[in-house]
Order: C-alpha cells, then sequence, then structure tokens
C-alpha cells in the first residue's frame, strides 16, 4: 500500500510541476499579470528539503525539478523525521485536499441486525377443557380465524358443567355463591354466569368463549369429539403487536439499552419500514456465540383483514444508536496504519502535521477521539493517503529504512516466539478440526481465545516477518450463527497463517505442524480464491475444514 501511494504522489506531484512549467513556457494573456506579481521566495525540493535555490534548477541529489515557494506558503519539512509535509498551493488544488474541525458531538450510528418476527408472548392463550364432556357444535372451524375477546368458540355438552348449571338456578343464599364459584372453576366466565337465569331450561349446553382477541393458530377438536379435562381445545395468538427478536453481540453491548429507536424490513413486505422500541435484553448471555437476544415491539394492524407481520418471518432491522457528546473527526480522516491511527493536522500555509491519535468508539460518519488532537484542531479529510505517501518518502529520504531480518536456521527464533508459535498452532488446529467435523458450537468455543493468542503471536514476530497486518486483521471471532460465516471468516485467517508461518517451518523454527491445501474451495465458501490453505497438528490424517463431512478428504499435504 505504502509502495502504490509512494508511486501514485510521485506521479501527482511531477504531474503538477510539468504542468505548471508548460503554463510558464506558455503563459496566456490574461494571466499573464498574476504571475508577474507573484515571485518565489526560493526554490526547493520536494525530496531532499534542505536543497533550496534562489532561482530554477533541479535537485543535485536526485535531480527532480526544484518547487517554488512563494510568499506565505511554508516550505517542504526540513527536520522531525518526516513528520510535516509541506505543499504549495498548486499542489493542494491538484490532490483536492479538504479539511474539517474536530468538535464535541453526540456519537450517532445506525447498526444492522437480523432476526425473525415472533408473536407476543404475554397475548398468547391455549384454551384446554376444564371438564369431561362432548363438542356438539363448533363456531370457529378453521386456522386463521379473527375472533374477539368474548366470542363463542364452540358448543359444549358435559352432565356434570349441566348439573352444576341447574343447581345454581335453584338455589339460593350462600349455596348460590359457592355453586357459581364451582361454574368458575368449571369454566364458565362471570358473564356466562350472570345470564343462567335466562338461559332455556332445555339447553344442554354452554359455549366456550375465547378469552383474547386475536388468532386461532391451532385447532385440535372437530364436531362429536369427547374430549377429558385438561385436554387442548384452541391456541389464540394475539398478533396486534409483534415482537422483533435479534441477537447483540459483546462489542454492541455498550450501545443498547432500552427505549432505543429500531426501523425493521422483511423481504415480504418490501415497500414497508416498522418502527419499534427496544423493550428488552435478555440477561441470559450465550457464552457459546457471544451474544444474546433483544427484543423490539411492533404495531402490527389489520390491513384489508389481515396482518401484515406473520408469524416468524425473517426480517433486518436498523438500531438507531447515539452515545452522549464527545470529540470526534470524520471517518475519513483516520489513516490505520497497523496498530496506530493517524490524521494530518492543517498548520496553515500548505503544512500538514502527521499526529497519531487513539480513537474510541465509531459512529456511521465520525469516529471518537480519545487522545492526541483538541477541539478545533482542523484534520484533513480528503488527499490524506497521498500526504501519507508524501509523508512516508519524507522519511524515507531522511533516514535510512528499518531492515527486516529473515529468519533462516542461523539467525534463529527466541524461546518466547517459538512457544507463542505452538499456541497459537493449537488454537488454529483446533478451530479447523470444529469445522471439518460441522460443529458450530465447537469452533466458536475453539475460536475464543484466537485473538488473544494471535495478537500475541504477531507482535512478538514483527521483527522477524514481513506483511504480518494479514493475519492480524484476520483474527476477530466473535462466534457465528451458521457454519457458511464461520467458514468464510476462517478462510482469510488460515490463508493469513499458513503464508506467515510458511517460511518460518522451511527455516526449521517452528514446531511440527501440516500444511494442507484444497483446490476448490470456492464452491464451499462463496467470493474467494478456488485455492485456499489451512494448518495441522499432531499428524492427524487430512480433514478438510471448508467441506467437512462432504468431501473431508478434499486436499493434498504441502511440504516444507
Amino acid at each position: 500500500m505504502k509502495t502504490f501511494l509512494t508511486i501514485l504522489i510521485t506521479a501527482l506531484l511531477a504531474a503538477s510541476g510539468t504542468w505548471f512549467a508548460l503554463r510558464k513556457l506558455n503563459p496566456d494573456p490574461a494571466g499573464s499579470a498574476a504571475t508577474a506579481e507573484r515571485k518565489p521566495l526560493f526554490y526547493q525540493s520536494a525530496m531532499h528539503p534542505w536543497i533550496k535555490s534562489d532561482k530554477p534548477g533541479r535537485c543535485t541529489i536526485c535531480g527532480m525539478e526544484l518547487t517554488p515557494v512563494y510568499e506565505g506558503e511554508k516550505g517542504f519539512d526540513e527536520s522531525g523525521g518526516g513528520n510535516v509535509v509541506a505543499l504549495t498551493q498548486n499542489q493542494i488544488q491538484v490532490l483536492h485536499v479538504q479539511t474539517a474541525e474536530a468538535k464535541t458531538r453526540p456519537l450517532v450510528r445506525t447498526l444492522r441486525v437480523s432476526g425473525s418476527i415472533d408473536d407476543n408472548d404475554m397475548r398468547h392463550r391455549v384454551l384446554s377443557a376444564y371438564v369431561d364432556g362432548r363438542i356438539d357444535k363448533l363456531h370457529v372451524n378453521y386456522l386463521g380465524a379473527e375472533v374477539t375477546e368474548g366470542q363463542p368458540l364452540a358448543e359444549f355438552y358435559s352432565p356434570s358443567l349441566l348439573q352444576a348449571e341447574r343447581e345454581y338456578r335453584q338455589l339460593g343464599g350462600e349455596l348460590r355463591k359457592n355453586t357459581a364459584l364451582r361454574l368458575r372453576q368449571m369454566g364458565l366466565a362471570q358473564a356466562q354466569i350472570d345470564a343462567l337465569d335466562q338461559k332455556p331450561a332445555d339447553s344442554l349446553t354452554s359455549q366456550i368463549l375465547t378469552p383474547i382477541t386475536g388468532t386461532v393458530v391451532a385447532k385440535s377438536v372437530y364436531e362429536g369429539q369427547y374430549v377429558s379435562t385438561g385436554q387442548q381445545l384452541f391456541e389464540i395468538a394475539d398478533f396486534s403487536t409483534m415482537w422483533f427478536m435479534f441477537r447483540a453481540y459483546e462489542q454492541d453491548m455498550p450501545w443498547i439499552k432500552p427505549g432505543l429507536t429500531v426501523r425493521v424490513t422483511t423481504p415480504s413486505i418490501p415497500d414497508k419500514t416498522f418502527t419499534g422500541k427496544v423493550t428488552f435484553i435478555d440477561p441470559n448471555f450465550d457464552e457459546a456465540t457471544r451474544s444474546t437476544k433483544v427484543r423490539v415491539e411492533l404495531d402490527n394492524p389489520l390491513v384489508n383483514g389481515r396482518r401484515e407481520l406473520l408469524h416468524r418471518l425473517y426480517a433486518e432491522g436498523a438500531v438507531e444508536l447515539e452515545a452522549p457528546a464527545v470529540l470526534t473527526v470524520p471517518r475519513s480522516a483516520v489513516i490505520e496504519t497497523g496498530a496506530e491511527a493517524v490524521v494530518y493536522i492543517d498548520q496553515d500555509g500548505g503544512a500538514y502535521a502527521h499526529t497519531v491519535i487513539k480513537t474510541g468508539r465509531r459512529g456511521d460518519t465520525h469516529v471518537e477521539v480519545l487522545s492526541g488532537i483538541k477541539e478545533g484542531d482542523s484534520v484533513v479529510t480528503n488527499g490524506n493517503l497521498l500526504i501519507d505517501g508524501q509523508a512516508e518518502m519524507n522519511r524515507a529520504f531522511m533516514s535510512p529504512p528499518e531492515t527486516v531480518m529473515p529468519v533462516t536456521a542461523q539467525t534463529g527464533l527466541n524461546e518466547e516466539q517459538k512457544k507463542a508459535i505452538a499456541e497459537f498452532l493449537k488454537v488454529a488446529d483446533a478451530m479447523a478440526a470444529a469445522l471439518a467435523a460441522d460443529d458450530l458450537t465447537k469452533f466458536n468455543t475453539a475460536s475464543e481465545p484466537a485473538m488473544k493468542v494471535t495478537g500475541a503471536m504477531v507482535k512478538l514476530l514483527r521483527p522477524n516477518i514481513e506483511n504480518p497486518d494479514d493475519l492480524d486483521k484476520a483474527r476477530h471471532f466473535h462466534g457465528f450463527e451458521d457454519l457458511k460465516a464461520a467458514r468464510a471468516a476462517f478462510q482469510k485467517f488460515a490463508v493469513a497463517a499458513t503464508a506467515l508461518l510458511e517460511p518460518l517451518r522451511k527455516a526449521g523454527q517452528t514446531p511440527d505442524f501440516q500444511i494442507y491445501e484444497c483446490g476448490m474451495v470456492d464452491e464451499a465458501v462463496p467470493d474467494v480464491p478456488k485455492k485456499a490453505r489451512w494448518i495441522q497438528t499432531g499428524g492427524r490424517a487430512m480433514a478438510n475444514p471448508f467441506f467437512g463431512a462432504e468431501m473431508p478428504e478434499c486436499g493434498k499435504e504441502i511440504k516444507p
């Protein structure tokens, strides 16, 4: 990346210098007066800033054409190891440099989640038989029927219930009250008991009434069927409010709290967005997936006689998160360079200072800054990558580059480095074995130490290896809900690990391990190259982690 930026910045600077040189050779009449009035203070080499001249020329070291520095501009940095980059106004225009102030503002983030639509457990009822009897007639005899509270569901004949009703009509005083209590225990609603005196004496059945307004989701009886006490008759769910259930992972928990607004969409209703609030966060944290369930309550009114949100639909949500006001900069201003985060501060006059910052939470458009800059500092938001390339060139010419010493059998690794490799191999082998066995739970458990163990090994090996950042970036595992996603993450991890450790293995500086290669990984893991390698230890038989039980022996061993 740095090499590319170096070439690009050199090309841009050279192009800008050539263009303005041509302008000098072929000036246009309109701009001739302005050019004559503005005279350079001196000329300076962009590659070797200490080379200056009072007239045009070329750098005596690299031969690059000297750049004019005009009044009000700062020349190129001559000290500080290239940490300050000075550009002329012409170069700033060519690079399209833009800046923004660091400000204290609320940090806003939209968390994208997926889950399913569930019914409201608090409005879900099962109707069972309170006494033995027979279903004489069904008033609701199909699933999906919309019913209202108190509506008759069936006519029910029960000798014991019929006898109790007759006793209630005949008795008075305290005995009547006791009989009314017994009728409640036998399933009659209070309104039905109050109306018994008006019930025809020759009526042999009682009505089973729905206790809530909702939808019939289960019917377990037919007309003429005898039922016994406790047997399930109907199941009714109130779909007027639904629950959107999703999993919140460990790193998102500091943001999520009850009352947050969530916008929910589902492929079954592509043209509509449902809005609800977070009402509950499950306190039972799932160690296997490193997540917990979150509930969002959604209104689900009847539209043309049916509910729009159906039970158990797949849905996606956008959780609108907001943190209290903190010092922030635009995300485009921050350059991630391995373990460091860097911004360039505009110091006026075309000078930009390379500044290391410590970042915190990340919003949709801004990043929290914990240290390194202060409010009001003007940071570069566009053109900073090219400025960083120029800074890298300045440092390269001002100080000799660090040499990465390759590991050989003679140079070797120390015991601490070898121990870190051994710990890493144990974790990588366990992850591969779990995927080969198609065991997602075991993989999530095996990958828990991956971040810590990988980070420790990369840190210790940095002086001895090239390009360690690929593995450093691929070491984040936070639990997966399906094998396909787990294998996609493992593919990046395994490829980076084998690339890093294979040269050390050839030099004889690592514990014994095997490397296997599969030539058709793209058929198991989408959007990846055909070939991929993985690590195994202990001399166990090859077990392909990308195909699992489908093709466990697909691959070949790569010898040292």
